[in-house]
């Protein structure tokens, strides 16, 4: 049987007239008769007497009644249920986002998206960026924000912000000190294999001719935070987000050093063949209108 069906059988059966419910649904009384007809052909059961150019129900039409309303409300509710999700008033946007866009570019745009859409939940997790295009990959999220390119055929990436990288340390550095000689020789903190911030890092301490090889690396450590507060005891120098440093800057707490290092790029990912979710499009849609 059919919902079609169905719903012929329902209109029929509150009206017990044929011609009554063709006009009601707007379809032809051909039509009605022959979704009933089917309905008892199928199942071997008369579902309304015929007494004359009345119908009445059988003992077993007014028994399927509150049956077939009841699959009826069901596939309403289950259309109405995705009508909510294209409509972006139900559901759950997942994304992953390495830690400096995590912590310091995303919020923002995750307030003025649930400002715009309520009825979302946004669920953020936090990984380095090649964690971050694992979880993508294996369909874990619907969406990644990441801070360095990824080597994966089955992801599509794109440039979605910026930041720049700043290197910083304890105590001021005159500009003379931040040769590239002195680079060399300083001690580092570094940011985990793996993390965008160290990525973007080597590649563009190697436009400057320095190999990241030739570095002395004294810590490495796995988060923004516990690579700033090292540099502030004076482990080392290193390269952090200027949206994670400017607070320690202002307050004077890190130095940066004067050499400038270019800008970098936060790129989306994205699985190439799986479902683009509404609410993920709806994100990606705000924060090109925010930062345009």
């Amino acid at each position: 049987m059919t919902l079609e069906q169905l719903r012929l059988f329902i209109a029929v059966a509150e009206r017990e007239h044929v011609t009554a419910a063709s006009r009601a649904l707007n379809v032809t009384q051909s039509a009605v008769s022959a979704a009933i007809a089917a309905l008892e052909e199928r199942h071997g059961i008369k579902l309304f007497h015929r007494i004359g150019r009345g119908i009445r129900l059988t003992e077993a039409g007014r028994l399927f009644v509150p049956e077939a309303r009841a699959v009826l409300a069901q596939a309403t509710a289950a259309e109405n249920m995705l009508e909510e999700f294209s409509g972006l008033k139900r559901g759950t946007l997942r994304v992953v986002a390495s830690q400096t866009i995590a912590a310091y570019w995303l919020p923002r745009f995750v307030v003025s998206f649930r400002q715009h859409y309520p009825h979302i939940m946004v669920d953020v997790a936090i990984s380095n960026t090649e964690e971050a295009a694992n979880r993508v990959r294996d369909g874990v999220v619907d969406l990644g924000i990441v801070e360095a390119l990824v080597d994966d055929p089955a992801l599509a990436q794109w440039p979605l912000g910026s930041d720049r990288l700043t290197l910083i340390q304890a105590t001021p550095c005159p500009p003379a000190r931040a040769s590239t000689r002195w680079l060399r020789k300083a001690t580092w903190v570094m940011r985990e294999p793996g993390s965008g911030t160290r990525a973007t890092l080597e590649q563009q301490l190697r436009q400057l001719g320095i190999a990241p090889e030739e570095l002395t690396i004294g810590l490495v450590l796995p988060s923004n935070e516990s690579v700033r507060t090292a540099i502030e005891a004076g482990a080392g120098i290193g390269a952090l987000s200027s949206l994670v440093i400017a607070p320690a800057l202002q307050a004077g707490t890190l130095h940066a050093v004067p050499r400038e290092l270019g800008p970098r790029a936060f790129y989306g990912l994205r699985h190439k063949e799986r479902y683009r979710s509404p609410a993920a499009e709806a994100l990606l849609a705000l924060i090109d209108r925010e930062t345009a």
